[in-house]
C-alpha cells in the first residue's frame, strides 16, 4: 500500500492474523462497503458517499474561487489548514508524459467548462512542485487565462527548517515568492 513501507506492513498483516475471525470479518465487510459507497463529487471530483460533496453544498463558501489540485489527499491537506475558503476540484493526477499521462486522462475538459459555467473568478492551482505539476500547471493556466485571474500557490522553505540544507530549486522559489513586509 502507498506510504506503508515492508516493516508496518509486516506489523499491520502479523495483527490482523492474530485478532478474531469475527473482526477480520468485519473489517474486510467495512473496506467493501466503503469502496461501493465512494464515489467521486459530481462537480469537483473529491471522494464523496453523496453525488455532491459536503464542500461543493456547504452555501458559506466562496463560489468565485476554485483551488485546483491533483487529489484528494491534497484537498484534505488543504483543508486541515482551515484557511481556504473557496472550492475545490480534483484533476485525478498530473500531465507525465514518461508514465504515458497525458492531458486527455485528466479532468480538465471538466475543469475548463466548470470554470465557464460557474463563472469562477479566480482559479487557484495548488499542484505539487515537481516537473509533472509544473507542466500541469503551465498547460492549464494557458487554457483558463483568456477567461479568468488564475494563481498559483507559493513555494518555498517550510518552517523550521534550515537554509543550509534546503535545495538550490527550493530556495530560489523562496526568493521568487518573497512578500512585502506591512
Amino acid at each position: 500500500m502507498p506510504g506503508i513501507g515492508p516493516r508496518t506492513a509486516q506489523r499491520l498483516a502479523l495483527h490482523l492474523l492474530r485478532q478474531p475471525e469475527i473482526k477480520i470479518r468485519s473489517f474486510a465487510d467495512a473496506l467493501l462497503a466503503a469502496h461501493d459507497q465512494v464515489g467521486q463529487c459530481e462537480k469537483c471530483f473529491h471522494l464523496s458517499a453523496e453525488s455532491v460533496c459536503e464542500i461543493c453544498r456547504n452555501t458559506h463558501r466562496d463560489k468565485r474561487i476554485l483551488c485546483v489540485i491533483a487529489d484528494s489527499r491534497d484537498l484534505i491537506a488543504l483543508e486541515r489548514t482551515r484557511e481556504y475558503k473557496g472550492l475545490y476540484f480534483v484533476l485525478g493526477g498530473l500531465i507525465s508524459p514518461m508514465d504515458g499521462i497525458g492531458p486527455e486522462f485528466l479532468q480538465i475538459p471538466n475543469l475548463i467548462e466548470r470554470v465557464d459555467k460557474d463563472e469562477i473568478k479566480e482559479v487557484i492551482l495548488a499542484l505539487t512542485p515537481s516537473v509533472e505539476g509544473d507542466t500541469t500547471s503551465l498547460y492549464i493556466a494557458k487554457l483558463l487565462k483568456p477567461f479568468t485571474k488564475v494563481s498559483r500557490i507559493a513555494y518555498g522553505l517550510p518552517v523550521g527548517s534550515e537554509l543550509e540544507y534546503a535545495d538550490e530549486v527550493t530556495l530560489t522559489r523562496a526568493l521568487e515568492g518573497r512578500q512585502t513586509i506591512n
